[in-house]
């Protein structure tokens, strides 16, 4: 069985200040940088020919 975490198992929220910095520190992560790729994205395959150039390389690989 996979076992799931609480982000509130590390600390107690026990009075409002706690509280008040739990939320801004959820709504700074909110309103980050995006998400940018470590690598370039290569489009996908449209082309039919392309694609069975593709397919017939990994049938000679195999």
């Amino acid at each position: 069985m996979i076992q799931y975490t609480s982000i509130f198992a590390s600390f107690d929220i026990r009075d409002k200040e706690t509280a008040e910095r739990f939320v801004k520190a959820l709504e700074d992560s909110e309103n980050g940088p995006g998400w940018k790729p470590i690598a370039p994205v290569k489009p996908p395959l449209t082309d039919k020919d392309a694609i069975f150039e593709l397919w017939a390389k990994r049938e000679r690989n195999v």
